[in-house]
């Protein structure tokens, strides 16, 4: 047995097919919490699918919108509980006054594309079941639904939003989505991928693709490659209202505005880029408490309060 692939501090994948995931520091669900509560759900025990609940200390609005949050980790690492995650949308919670519904899907390489974006429309449809027997959904406001995440958790909104736009979830409305450093590919490299000094960065993510995506695919498979998407005009014409947040000096910078043009040229009728200056990729979860955590929250939430 030998190793075949490595994300140093988070993954190893053997030559058998077993994988090893080393342990992140983690919130649990016995701590307290102070001005929100939270606890952990199960969507699907079979799969399994879970979730972590936030909820705003009780407020003066009558009915809350809700942000259904997809975590990042190229498909194949990532949890809701980890410290960084649950800091991060605890505090948007209460800055937004929303109730988060973060999920936790099943990974890649053992559950390759698409099960995570099936897992996390099946969030929407739990969703949509409970909100009149969820005793902590009793303010939930489903005609404003929100889908963010980051980096692969971008991707997996991007997905979820296509998929609910054409099923059409009971009660779930979908006002917009809020992606922060969408991960997105294609066999095409891009200018950035190009340069010089980028070669161990194209790498890291040549392997995360290469692990996520079906067994015989390549990076034009259409969950990595959003041109490969099939929609019609009228489709892209009724996508929601859409902000791509970017980081300066994130490596994926390029491909969330490429990401953000195509859905401008495709007839999509919001669509609003955000940059985080000097900012590296998903900085909100590494550094939860920081400055620019607290702008992008207060970005995320004008917009929510204004759809």
């Amino acid at each position: 047995m030998s190793l075949v692939s490595e994300a140093p501090g988070f993954l190893q994948v053997f030559s058998d097919g077993s994988v090893k995931r080393f342990s992140s520091e983690t919130f649990p669900s016995s701590l307290q919490s102070n001005g929100y509560k939270f606890k952990d759900i199960i969507i699907d025990p079979s799969k399994p699918i879970t979730a972590r609940l936030f909820l705003p200390d009780e407020s003066s609005v009558s009915r809350l919108p809700v942000l259904v949050y997809f975590h990042g980790g190229g498909f194949c690492i990532g949890s809701t509980t980890w410290l960084g995650y649950h800091h991060f949308l605890a505090d948007f919670s209460v800055t937004a006054k929303c109730i988060v519904f973060s999920i936790d899907y099943r990974l890649a390489p053992e559950n390759r594309l698409p099960i995570a974006y099936d897992d996390c429309y099946t969030s929407l449809q739990w969703l949509s079941h409970q909100v009149s027997v969820e005793p902590w959904l009793k303010l939930a406001d489903l005609s404003r639904v929100f889908l963010s995440g980051d980096s692969a958790g971008g991707n997996i909104a991007h997905h979820v939003a296509i998929k609910a736009m054409r099923k059409k979830v009971s009660y779930v409305k979908i006002k917009g989505l809020l992606l922060i450093h969408p991960y997105f590919g294609s066999e095409k490299r891009t200018k950035k991928e190009m340069v010089d000094g980028a070669a161990s960065d194209v790498e890291m993510n040549d392997m995360f693709w290469r692990l996520s995506i079906p067994e015989g695919s390549n990076r034009d498979y259409f969950g990595c490659n959003f041109e490969k998407q099939d929609l019609s005009e009228t489709e892209w014409n009724v996508f929601p209202a859409t902000v791509v947040h970017v980081a300066g000096v994130d490596f994926l910078n390029e491909r969330g505005v490429l990401y953000a043009e195509f859905l401008a040229k495709h007839g999509v009728k919001e669509v609003e880029l955000v940059e985080a200056e000097g900012e590296s990729h998903v900085f909100h979860v590494f550094r939860p408490e920081s400055e620019a955590t607290r702008l992008l929250q207060q970005q995320m939430s004008k917009f929510i309060n204004s759809h």
